[in-house]
């Protein structure tokens, strides 16, 4: 599909015969903001390791640029999918070494012009490049990790969470961010969120996932009206 950033087709994964993802097939829309809901253990952070490589599917195949994943070579596949994380770990020492890190394991240095930029992208100045990581605060922290995800120019961004821990302005303030990283370099997102009303409000289109299965998908706002009985129970409040 020409215009699919990411496409599953028959994606099953298992481990020590507990089958945690089942028959996973749908399109990532390119340029887009898709956003993944579910219950907790639904397979949506598994998801997510098999689209950047960091598991492979049982069986199934995943297609990236119409290719199947398997084909490219690690580092390549990191430079088109990008994963930001709840978590935001950061290295001890400065913001400088922390945004450097990927060109790091690639035996390149940052000049700290692009380390600047890539700061100013993401709303903070270049005055926090000789700062400690550790003293950022949450927001800060997910500010810089995603700083750090834009180094390799990802095509499609991966977002796990990244909000949850975060205070409500800190949460609005990186929503933001995101829909300008999609709009202004026309970045594929696709946002794993336990909060329905960021899945309407950012994404264009939903997909919900309940026990390994994709449910469900749509335009976002499916989850004002789901047709699944399971969606709606969901949505409801009555599955968690």
């Amino acid at each position: 599909m020409k215009d699919a950033a990411l496409e599953l087709k028959h994606v099953h994964f298992s481990v020590n015969g507990l089958h945690i993802l089942k028959d996973i097939t749908g399109v990532i829309p390119k340029g887009k903001i898709t956003t993944l809901v579910g219950p907790s253990g639904a397979g949506k952070s598994t998801l997510f390791k098999l689209c950047n490589g960091l598991q492979t599917a049982s069986s199934g195949d995943i297609y990236i640029k119409n290719k199947r994943i398997g084909s490219y070579e690690p580092t390549e596949l990191r430079r088109l999918v990008g994963i930001a994380l709840q978590e935001a770990t950061m290295l001890s020492g400065s913001v400088m070494k922390n945004i450097a890190v990927p060109l790091t394991l690639q035996g390149k240095q940052m000049e700290k012009e692009e380390a600047a930029h890539l700061l100013e992208i993401v709303g903070l100045d270049q005055g926090f490049l000789n700062r400690d990581a550790s003293d950022l605060s949450g927001g800060q922290r997910q500010r810089l990790s995603i700083a750090r995800t834009l180094v390799n120019r990802p095509q499609t961004l991966l977002l796990d969470e990244i909000t949850s821990s975060l205070d409500k302005v800190s949460q609005q303030d990186i929503e933001k961010l995101i829909v300008k990283i999609n709009q202004e370099f026309g970045t594929t997102i696709i946002w794993i969120t336990h909060n329905l009303e960021q899945a309407m409000s950012i994404g264009d289109y939903t997909w919900v996932m309940m026990d390994g299965e994709l449910v469900e998908t749509g335009p976002s706002d499916l989850l004002n009206n789901p047709s699944d009985a399971r969606v709606k129970r969901f949505v409801k409040g009555e599955i968690e």
